[in-house]
C-alpha cells in the first residue's frame, strides 16, 4: 500500500541511487554481455531518405538550388547533433562513437523529426537513422496538430515547420548502470541539447527547447512503447532564413505533480515507476491547472560567501573561424579524454572554458544565440576543484556566472580526495581542474514538482557539452563523470549541504 511520505518520489529516487563507499560493493552485479542493447532503431517498413550526400559537398555546392542546400543544412545540423563520427573495434564486434557523448558508449537517446508538411519533406514522422544517416519516414500523415495538443499548445509550434523529439530508450542505459541510469539517461540528453542548439548556429536553425508536454500523448504519437521508450525534450525548429520564424523565446518548463504517496519500489523498478510519476497529465478539458512559474534571471549569484577571495575570469571570447568552421570540426572530432597527464592549466584556459560555456552574450558577433534555451539556469551552481592550474592557488571555488568570478571557499589540494570521490578513477587525481554542477533538489521541487529532475541533468549536461567543446577546441582534455560518491563530495569539498550533486567534468592536459 502507498504510504505518505516526507520526501518526494524525486528524493526518493536520488537518495537510493546515491553511490557510497560502504555500500557500493555490494550493490555492484556483473554486467551481462549477452543482454547487451543494441544502440540503435530500425523500423521494417517506411521509406528512407539518405542525407550522405549533402554532407559531403561545402555548402557553396548548393547555392544555386533551394531545395538541395535545404537537405545540406537538414543533413550537417543532424550529423553535428548525433551523427557517427568514429568506429572502434570491441570484443569482436564495433562500437560507434557519436558527436554528442554517452555515459559507457550506450546512447540511450532516439532522434525524431516531425515534419509538418514542406514543399520539400512531406508531413509526418521520420526517425534519424545515426548509423547510415539517413531519415526513416515510417508515418505518412499530418500529426502537426496532434504535437500541438500534446505540447499544450507552445507558441512555437504555430509559426515552424519542422520539430526534433527527443526519446529515451531506457535500457540502453540500466543494462549497465540500473536504476542510476536515469540520471545519466538525462546527462546525455542534455550532450545532445548543446550539440543541437550548436549545431543549429551553423545551419540557421533555432530551436526552441520544450520540457512541458503531455508525455502520454507524445509517445503515442510517436508510436513508442512507454515502458520501454519515452519523449523527454521537443524542439520546435525555427528556421532563421525565414523571416516569419524569427521567433521570441518562451518558457521551456513546466512543473508536474509531486508524488509523495508512494510504495515500497523494488530495485530495477524505480527507474520506471520515477520516470511515470514525473508525467504531465492531461486535465480534463485537455489544458492542465498548473500554476505560472517565473523564469526571470536572477541578478545576483546565490553564493556570496563572507570573507574569501574574490577572481575575476573577464576574458576575451574563444574565436570560432569564419562562419564557426572551427565550431563544426570540433563537434565532429570531440572525444573524451581516457587519460590525463597531471599537467597544469593556465588560468587563461580556465577563464576561457568559463567564458564560452556561461556568457553566450560575448559570442553574437561569431553568430551564436545570445540565449540559448535551457529549462532553469537559475537552479543550477558551479563548484570548481582546482589541483593544477597556473596563476591560480589550489582549492575549491564557487564560480559566480553572472559576477564573472571565481570565490574561494576551501584552500587545498584535493588531488588524492578527487580519486576517492570519483570512484577511485585515475582522471579524477590526475586532472588540473574537476567541475561540480549542483541544485538545491528540494527547492527546485518546490519550484517544478518531481519534473525537475528532468530538467536539472538536461540542464547539467547542456553546459557539460559547451565545456566539452571548449576543451577541444583549446586542445585540452576533458571528460565527464556520472558515478561519484554523492554525499563525500559536499563534505570534502565544503559545498553546502542543500546542493546536490548532478555531474562532475574533468580537465586537463591528456596523456
Amino acid at each position: 500500500m502507498p504510504e505518505l511520505r516526507q520526501s518526494s518520489i524525486a528524493q526518493h529516487y536520488h537518495e537510493r541511487t546515491k553511490y557510497d563507499p560502504q555500500t557500493i560493493a555490494s550493490r555492484s552485479k556483473g554486467i551481462d554481455w549477452a543482454k547487451q542493447p543494441v544502440p540503435f532503431k530500425e523500423y521494417k517498413i517506411g521509406s528512407s531518405f539518405d542525407l550522405k550526400p549533402y554532407i559531403q559537398d561545402k555548402p557553396e555546392t548548393f547555392a544555386n538550388h533551394p531545395q538541395a542546400r535545404w537537405w545540406q543544412r537538414l543533413s550537417r545540423l543532424l550529423f553535428c547533433s548525433y551523427g557517427i563520427t568514429a568506429k572502434i573495434p570491441s570484443m569482436g564486434s564495433a562500437v560507434y562513437l557519436r558527436a554528442a557523448p554517452s555515459a559507457g558508449g550506450l546512447y540511450p537517446a532516439e532522434v525524431y523529426l516531425i515534419s509538418r508538411g514542406t514543399s520539400v519533406l512531406a508531413p509526418g514522422l521520420y526517425n534519424y537513422q545515426c548509423r547510415n544517416h539517413s531519415l526513416m519516414h515510417f508515418w505518412e500523415s499530418d500529426v502537426w496538430q496532434a504535437l500541438q495538443e500534446a505540447c499544450l499548445w507552445h507558441p512555437a509550434l504555430e509559426s515552424t515547420q519542422l520539430a526534433i523529439i527527443i526519446t529515451a530508450v531506457f535500457y540502453r542505459s540500466a543494462w549497465r548502470y540500473e536504476d542510476r541510469a536515469y540520471r545519466r539517461i538525462f546527462l546525455d540528453t542534455g550532450h545532445l541539447l548543446g550539440n543541437i542548439e550548436l549545431a543549429s548556429a551553423i545551419t540557421d536553425y533555432r530551436p526552441h527547447l520544450i520540457g512541458g508536454f503531455v508525455d502520454e500523448a507524445v509517445n503515442e504519437l510517436l508510436y513508442v512503447d512507454s515502458l520501454q521508450e519515452g519523449a523527454i525534450a521537443v524542439l520546435p525548429l525555427a528556421d532563421m532564413l525565414d523571416i516569419q520564424q524569427n521567433l521570441p523565446t518562451w518558457r521551456t518548463a513546466l512543473p508536474s505533480a509531486t508524488e509523495t504517496n508512494y510504495p515500497n519500489i523494488p530495485d530495477g523498478e524505480l527507474l520506471t515507476y520515477f520516470h511515470k510519476a514525473t508525467y504531465i497529465q492531461p486535465g480534463t478539458t485537455g489544458k492542465l491547472n498548473l500554476p505560472e512559474i517565473k523564469q526571470e534571471k536572477s541578478l545576483e549569484d546565490k553564493y556570496n560567501f563572507p570573507f574569501c577571495q574574490k577572481i575575476s575570469t573577464v576574458t576575451v571570447p574563444i574565436n570560432w573561424g569564419e562562419k564557426l568552421i572551427d565550431l563544426e570540426g570540433t563537434i565532429l572530432k570531440r572525444r573524451s579524454t581516457r587519460a590525463y597527464s597531471g599537467g597544469d592549466l593556465t588560468f587563461d584556459e580556465l577563464k576561457s572554458l568559463l567564458n564560452f560555456t556561461y556568457q553566450p552574450h560575448d559570442y553574437i558577433d561569431q553568430g551564436f544565440d545570445i540565449s540559448p534555451d535551457y529549462f532553469d539556469l537559475n537552479l543550477i551552481e558551479t563548484f570548481i576543484a582546482v589541483s593544477g592550474v597556473n596563476g591560480l592557488e589550489s582549492g575549491c571555488y564557487y564560480y559566480a556566472p553572472k559576477a564573472q568570478e571565481l570565490r574561494q571557499i576551501r584552500f587545498k589540494n584535493f588531488r588524492r580526495d578527487l580519486h576517492f570521490l570519483c570512484l577511485g578513477q585515475d582522471l579524477g587525481r590526475d586532472a588540473a581542474v574537476v567541475l561540480f554542477h549542483t541544485a538545491d533538489l528540494r527547492a527546485a521541487i518546490t519550484h517544478y514538482g518531481d519534473r525537475v529532475y528532468r530538467y536539472l541533468h538536461m540542464d547539467a549536461g547542456h553546459l557539460g557539452q559547451r565545456i566539452n567543446l571548449a576543451a577541444v577546441h583549446l586542445g585540452l582534455g576533458v571528460s565527464g563523470i556520472g558515478g561519484f560518491f554523492d554525499d563525500q563530495v559536499n563534505e570534502v569539498l565544503g559545498i553546502p549541504t542543500d546542493e546536490a550533486v548532478l555531474y562532475v567534468t574533468t580537465l586537463g592536459r591528456p596523456r
